[in-house]
């Protein structure tokens, strides 16, 4: 119970993270999104341990698994355009697939770089230890 109590606050403060940056966005006239703009800094926040990740971790953890639940909305509202379908389907399918598959790339190549960093992190950290006495 407490899990959930702390995830759906962690959520909470996300959610009003987000419209606090969408906000001033919308404030400054900014051409990125406020959901953007809330994304590069709160990365920059949690790099430079501004924001711990356990403050958000069990809430975006949550949000990261269902993340495809929040996509039914978007695919059912685009039946309401079936002649843009019938039109440029093709070309929608095209982008949508090159699309995909770059994020699956780069994806794949950050979560590389990073397992790999943290790989060369331990096994230094593992060299740098004094040798145990039996």
């Amino acid at each position: 119970m407490k899990k959930l109590f702390i995830g759906v606050t962690q959520i909470l403060l996300l959610f009003s993270y987000t419209l606090i940056m969408e906000k001033i966005s919308a404030l400054l006239h900014l051409k990125v999104p406020g959901s953007i703009l809330g994304l590069i800094l709160l990365f920059i926040l949690l790099q430079t341990k501004v924001i711990k990740l356990k403050w958000i971790e069990v809430g975006g953890n949550w949000l990261v698994a269902e993340l495809l639940l929040f996509f039914i909305p978007s695919a059912v509202g685009v039946i309401q355009y079936k002649q843009l379908l019938i039109n440029n389907g093709i070309q929608i399918i095209v982008v949508i697939f090159v699309s995909s598959l770059a994020v699956m790339i780069g994806s794949g190549l950050l979560a590389d770089k990073l397992t790999r960093q943290k790989e060369v992190k331990v096994n230094h950290a593992d060299t740098a230890l004094p040798p145990a006495h039996h």
